[in-house]
């Protein structure tokens, strides 16, 4: 268990807090670039800041405070220039970099502009990369975006999907170094949601964590499974400091503020050698449902699941009440970690697993399990029975609620239709077909 104070230091992320100043010197993905296909401007929140993220006439993005200086007006209600944003209430225009451009009426009284000149909003740097939009809120100079290796991967489909969830952070990024979880949340659950009388799946013997430069990678061994398991000798990335890396797709997990967070998925789906060569044009961006019609939380599809139980959780988890086990080992390492880091920051000293050499930042390897098959692609008959992407090609089976034009759009790149179940068999529910197929 953690003290109060140790939990505070862990989770809060607004302004000028240890956390929220330490996360800020990272990239981070807010928002879909094909959300602005149709919009040009729309309010954001990102660590306990209420900000407008646009884009230009000029097709450039932006990312500002939500006021205006002059009256308080919301530039979310704001309209794009050729570079730049104007307050749609007195014509106030401010460009990428905050400055104020144009005051209509105060520089036809003030033909000098002493006062626009003088005139500067809050202002982030944003990039757009793979299909998101990413933030930077930290200290000048910004690190490199990382370039990570599946960005470049080709014959592909990828897709950016979101939530907000209302729940602090921390513990969504928690689940990214806890496998035992998959058993039971992915599986196990999964499995009694349509048989209440089925059994059990295999049960986690053993794990391991290992710490490298982007983060910490979990290996794991279940009963069904030998030693030469990719799980095992390879295992997955908890990539530092707010994500997770699971070889064919990332989630980020960015914080609103101390009780909501974003939650941003970027998954990429191999097409089939017959479907090769395959180039997508635009790639997709949608925000998925929490809960149903009913107002009960989705539990069918598998971030939807780990939704619930980290909103279960409470909006910030009580760590002064826990009782942790043998399973919690990379809990505590994930936690000691943070610790270590707020202090070393707090001396000086550089971030863990920041790029700041763009000689470097290029097509940046990231351990991966599946990477071969990624890079060298598969038969439409060898990619429906890989045991860790061969759902994929059944079904979408990250989060609900992907929109009919996205699955019509991905039905024509792996040139099949999908299922469309709802409920799905997720690595290491069958222990039959796995050992047949690992």
């Amino acid at each position: 268990m953690l003290s109060h104070e140790k939990n505070k230091l862990l989770t809060e992320v607004g302004p000028g807090t240890p956390m929220g100043d330490y996360l800020r010197r990272y990239w981070h993905p807010v928002a879909g670039v094909s959300e602005f296909d149709q919009k040009s401007v729309r309010p954001i929140r990102l660590f306990g800041e209420d900000l407008v993220l646009f884009k230009d006439l000029g097709g450039k993005f932006g990312l500002v405070q939500r006021r205006c200086p002059h009256r308080n007006a919301d530039l979310a209600f704001g309209f794009v220039e050729q570079c730049g944003l104007r307050c749609a209430y007195h014509g106030w225009e401010f460009d990428a970099k905050g400055q104020c451009t144009h005051q209509p009426y105060e520089e036809i009284v003030d033909v000098d502009a002493r006062l626009r000149q003088k005139t500067k909003i809050t202002a982030y740097e944003v990039r757009a990369k793979a299909g998101m939009i990413w933030a930077y809120m930290g200290p000048a100079p910004a690190p490199e975006l990382p370039d990570w290796e599946p960005f470049n991967y080709t014959n592909g489909f990828a897709q950016v999907v979101m939530a907000e969830i209302p729940c602090n952070w921390f513990q969504c990024q928690e689940n990214s170094i806890d496998p035992i979880h998959f058993e039971w949340t992915h599986n196990n659950w999964t499995e009694r949601q349509q048989d209440s009388h089925s059994e059990h799946v295999p049960t986690h013997l053993s794990t391991k964590y290992e710490e490298f430069d982007y983060g910490f990678v979990y290996k794991r061994l279940r009963a069904h499974e030998t030693e030469q398991n990719p799980m095992w000798t390879t295992g997955r990335v908890t990539l530092w400091p707010n994500a997770f890396y699971l070889g064919h797709h990332f989630e980020w997990r960015v914080p609103i503020d101390d009780e909501n967070t974003l939650s941003l998925l970027w998954v990429f789906n191999k097409v089939p050698k017959e479907q090769e060569p395959y180039v997508q044009e635009k790639i997709p961006s949608w925000y998925g449902p929490i809960r149903d019609e009913n107002g009960d939380w989705i539990t069918s599809h598998v971030a939807n699941q780990d939704f619930a139980a980290w909103v279960g959780q409470g909006a910030i988890t009580d760590r002064t009440k826990e009782t942790l086990g043998a399973s919690d080992r990379g809990i505590v390492m994930l936690r000691r970690r943070f610790f270590e880091e707020l202090e070393a920051v707090a001396e000086g000293k550089t971030p863990k697993g920041l790029i700041t050499d763009s000689a470097a930042n290029h097509n940046v390897f990231l351990p991966s399990a599946c990477r071969d098959e990624m890079l060298g692609g598969m038969t439409r008959e060898a990619l429906s029975a890989h045991p860790l992407l061969g759902a994929y090609l059944r079904d979408f089976i990250g989060q609900y609620g992907q929109p009919d034009h996205v699955r019509d759009a991905y039905e024509a790149a792996i040139g099949q239709k999908v299922n469309r179940a709802r409920f799905f068999s997720v690595h290491g529910a069958r222990q039959k077909e796995e050992a047949e197929s690992t």
